[in-house]
């Protein structure tokens, strides 16, 4: 028994060790990507962050959702957060399986890259739809009467642009369209497409419409916020996938890892040089 952990032990850590020299190549080759989709991020944070400042409360606007769903209340309103930490969880966890699982489908430094392009599709729409028009907050710390739901004029720079944890979960202002609703589809859409297991999928696409209604019901965005972020989100993910280089499938064990642009460049002057000198090229040579 001992003998058996030992050795399947000897094998999970080779191939720990494998995954990461082959992730460690394409990072090196993809850091740009990652970084700028990192940094936007933070982007994203300054300005739901900044649209607070000029956030004004006000009766809560007529909404069909509100009229259907029972209101959670304040002391359930940990339901939304606790099943979209879920979510953005397994996500991750799943997008490092080529870790550690023999069977594989996917880069996860590929995959992330992709992941921050859908994201920061999805957010420079957001950011220019939330500061268009400002709705007044139906969440409880941005109705009329709450400290937190408007902001004094910051004193500098400094507090708009070094947000705190506290700021990011009691903002207001951004509403139209859900974040929450951009990273769980985002989350739900890419595994659709590069997960294996259907049931996974069908349980990934309940779950997304279960966060949709708990989002309602805990009055942390209207309706159309999040109706608007189903249809604005997917076309989002269907348009910027479109124009993106499909990821190598690595199930068969047998996907090449794609060539950097300096492999690249010598693999297109050596092509040429035999076309040249009137050799044909190897169709297996291609990409």
């Amino acid at each position: 028994m001992n003998l058996y952990i030992g050795r399947e032990a000897s094998k999970l850590w080779k191939r720990f060790c494998a995954e990461i020299s082959t992730e460690i190549s394409l990072l090196i080759d993809n850091w740009k990507y990652l970084l700028g989709g990192l940094i936007f991020q933070y982007i994203h944070g300054v300005a739901a962050r900044g649209v607070h400042y000029i956030h004004r409360p006000g009766p809560i606007l007529q909404d069909v959702g509100f009229f259907l769903l029972p209101e959670l209340g304040q002391d359930k309103a940990y339901l939304s957060e606790t099943l979209f930490t879920f979510i953005f969880l397994s996500f991750v966890a799943w997008s490092f399986h080529p870790f550690i699982l023999k069977s594989k489908k996917i880069y996860t430094v590929l995959l992330w890259c992709r992941v921050l392009a859908f994201l920061v599709g999805c957010q420079i729409l957001r950011i220019l739809t939330f500061y268009s028009t400002q709705l007044p907050g139906p969440n409880y710390h941005c109705r009329e009467g709450s400290r937190l739901a408007t902001l004094p004029p910051p004193d500098n720079a400094y507090e708009v642009l070094f947000m705190n944890f506290r700021g990011v979960l009691y903002g207001c202002g951004d509403l139209i369209f859900s974040s929450h609703m951009i990273f769980t589809l985002v989350f739900v859409r890419s595994y659709q497409k590069y997960g294996t297991q259907r049931f996974m999928k069908q349980l990934a696409w309940l779950l997304a419409v279960t966060q949709s209604l708990l989002i309602i019901a805990s009055r942390k965005h209207y309706t159309v916020d999040v109706v608007v972020a189903w249809y604005t989100v997917n076309l989002v993910v269907f348009f910027v996938d479109k124009k993106l280089p499909e990821l190598p499938d690595r199930t068969n064990g047998t996907a090449l890892l794609p060539l950097s642009s300096k492999e690249r460049d010598t693999k297109t002057r050596d092509e040429s040089h035999k076309l040249l000198n009137g050799n044909s090229v190897d169709p297996t040579d291609r990409v």
